[in-house]
């Protein structure tokens, strides 16, 4: 930590300080930092309570690592059972959530918390999945639910409508009780996973009604999940703010998702790579290569998605010590 400081402190006698909301402000539009903004995440699993998520967020990405985004991660799961529909008919159990219900209380909790603590200087976004992806974990396994995608359409679009509706009443009340947006992670816009029309009848459609709820958000993020064939210039047009995926991963590279889009990127590490295994200067050198491929304009430099839960934190603090000594484009 100390060598950190003293990092940070020669970093910020060259260029003007700006604060965690600031510098993201500022790499979104594209104008100059004071360093590139950084963020990197894994799950905390704290047993259900709003408070105890958001005291391990504060922990881990302000008192921690004093990381530039306070990311909410999704571990107060959604109020139905996990790998537990077989038949058809039991989609029908779906039904709208209520905004007094525990899954809604405690995620609004954790964001309210959260804001007493950081005040509006730290952005904070609530990690949801999409309608796509919730339904697709509470089928038994994936094969079980493309089986009744493909044989009882209406049924699973029927689930989709509640779905997508739920979640976007939940972002509604997450942005009011003050979340400055959120990170959308949608599955299935792979052709891993299914064909690119399929995608387009359950996928999109549910995503931008669920979107709706986080109109009001100015840091909103979508996370483009899975390891390889994403249907990436697919989704370029949903109405949020940053792009997330796995780019050393499943790709396309920084370079490449820069020649088609103007939206700001979120990438730079391979989750499974140096940042969660080291050794620190190959962790250097990734993020070295994410400002060369980007010139160093509208990137936040981060994960491609969760590094393992035990993750050494000498890696993870070797990360962000070497963010304070990156050159940045004046």
């Amino acid at each position: 930590m100390p060598q950190r400081e003293t990092i940070r402190k020669v970093a910020r006698a060259r260029i003007p300080a700006m604060t965690r909301a600031e510098r993201v402000a500022a790499a979104i539009a594209g104008d100059p930092v004071d360093r590139i903004p950084v963020c990197f995440w894994h799950h905390f699993q704290p047993h259900g309570s709003g408070r105890a998520m958001a005291d391990e967020t504060l922990r881990f990405f302000d008192e921690e690592f004093d990381l530039d985004i306070a990311k909410v991660m999704p571990d107060i799961p959604y109020p139905f059972p996990e790998r537990s529909i077989t038949e058809i008919d039991q989609w029908r159990l779906l039904e709208p959530i209520s905004l007094t219900g525990r899954f809604t209380v405690q995620r609004v909790e954790a964001v309210r918390a959260l804001r007493d603590e950081l005040g509006f200087d730290t952005p904070i976004v609530m990690t949801v999945f999409s309608p796509l992806a919730q339904l697709m974990y509470f089928a038994k396994d994936r094969e079980t639910f493309l089986n009744h995608l493909h044989e009882a359409p209406i049924v699973i679009h029927e689930g989709l409508v509640t779905m997508a509706e739920n979640l976007r009443e939940h972002l509604r009340d997450v942005v009011d009780a003050g979340a400055d947006g959120i990170f959308f992670s949608i599955q299935g816009a792979s052709a891993s996973v299914m064909p690119l029309d399929d995608y387009r009848e359950f996928g999109r459609p549910y995503d931008l009604m669920a979107l709706q709820g986080a109109s009001d958000g100015w840091l909103n993020i979508l996370h483009v999940h899975g390891d390889r064939d994403l249907y990436f210039d697919r989704v370029l047009d949903y109405p949020v703010q940053v792009l997330s995926w796995s780019d050393r991963l499943a790709g396309p590279s920084l370079r490449e998702a820069r020649m088609l889009t103007n939206k700001c990127l979120m990438g730079g590490w391979h989750e499974f790579g140096p940042l969660s295994s080291g050794p620190a200067e190959a962790i250097r050198a990734e993020a070295e290569d994410a400002i060369a491929q980007t010139g160093g304009r509208k990137l936040i430099l981060a994960n491609g998605c969760s590094v393992p839960d035990d993750t050494d934190h000498r890696w993870l603090d070797a990360a962000r010590g070497f963010a304070e000594a990156l050159n940045v484009p004046s």
